[in-house]
């Protein structure tokens, strides 16, 4: 018989996660039950202003597992199914929605599953089983479909910028969404893939996944990126960095009729000027800006990650116990020889 109790990490603030233990949820009419097998940390795990004043929560929404029990009315899962789910998701029927907006819907900003990803279990609530749970293909394993989620983010990014065969593609920042994006820009054609960093573990990282060039973020890096695109800038810059310098390094690579693409939130209260003039008066620049994603998005990431065209199991740097949660947070912090950080409650 299943133990009652669980073991959970929770979050009550910064450099305050304290391993707990919780009652194993309980499931009613139309929810699923599952085993955490690996749940991914994400960066915005870390982003504690956005965090500040929210806890005690259990983070975590990379996540994938077996289902144990199925409640009432459940006809489409079962006891034992590899699955990944989504935490948030839409209504369906809304003027956003229908207008392929999912992600700013308002069910989709109230929806979540419970406790979180960095438990041992974790209940779906109805409208999650309903619209929100993938079947994993038999040779995934749960440690490669914690991708799916910022895969999918991603790959809805891409779709938002235009992303097309032939086109010169800036990533300013490799971090796991950066590498992600250099990746797919790959999948999807680009004709150029740059990519920049600070860090030299990263900096690798990005070459060894796909990026034709790789320069320092702390360089002239418009001036190169002219000196390998045929003396053009980018026509998609992808932010995946939020600081206001590599927000003015953006504006500086863009070309005539490009899009700019904000990936990742700034810090907060972080504002840059907009020089509208040298910018988009007669240039027809675009600024866009993209946030999770919807059902479509996930499954075409899990066929990506299934048909290895998206290679993820090299970016999986540490996979660590719940018990060692802490250490996980720090190394997603500190952002140095670290890609990839799982934990495995």
């Amino acid at each position: 018989m299943r133990s009652k109790e669980m073991k959970a990490a929770v979050y009550h603030g910064k450099d305050d996660l304290r391993i707990e233990t919780m009652p194993v949820p309980e499931i009613s009419a139309g929810e699923v039950l599952v085993r955490v097998g690996s749940s991914g940390i994400c960066g915005s795990d870390v982003m504690h202003w956005y965090r500040a004043g929210r806890g005690p929560l259990v983070l975590g929404h990379e996540i994938a597992g077996e289902i144990v029990s199925v409640g009432e009315g459940v006809t489409k899962y079962r006891q034992g199914d590899r699955i990944a789910a989504a935490h948030h998701v839409p209504c369906n029927t809304c003027h956003y929605c229908r207008h392929d907006h999912h992600t700013v819907c308002e069910t989709l900003r109230k929806t979540n599953f419970h406790p979180g990803g960095f438990a041992e279990y974790l209940r779906l609530p109805q409208i999650n089983v309903d619209r929100g749970i993938f079947l994993l293909p038999e040779e995934m394993s749960f440690e490669e479909a914690t991708f799916i989620e910022p895969l999918a983010c991603v790959y809805r990014g891409q779709r938002s910028a235009g992303m097309d065969m032939g086109k010169s593609v800036l990533v300013i920042g490799s971090g796991i969404s950066g590498l992600l994006h250099i990746q797919l820009a790959r999948v999807l054609g680009a004709a150029l893939v740059v990519a920049t960093d600070v860090d030299p573990f990263r900096m690798r990282a990005a070459k060894k996944l796909g990026a034709d060039y790789v320069f320092s973020a702390a360089e002239d890096v418009p001036a190169a990126l002219r000196s390998v695109n045929k003396g053009r800038p980018a026509d998609i810059v992808i932010l995946t960095a939020g600081a206001p310098p590599a927000i003015k390094q953006a504006f500086a690579s863009i070309d005539r009729g490009g899009t700019i693409l904000f990936f990742a939130p700034a810090a907060q209260g972080a504002s840059v000027t907009l020089p509208v003039n040298d910018l988009f008066w007669r240039n027809e620049i675009t600024l866009t800006s993209s946030y999770a994603a919807n059902y479509d998005e996930h499954m075409r990431a899990m066929e990506l990650i299934r048909q290895k065209r998206v290679d993820v199991g090299s970016m999986i740097t540490h996979t660590l116990p719940l018990s060692e949660i802490n250490r996980g947070f720090q190394l997603v912090e500190e952002a140095k020889e670290s890609i990839k950080v799982i934990i495995q409650p």
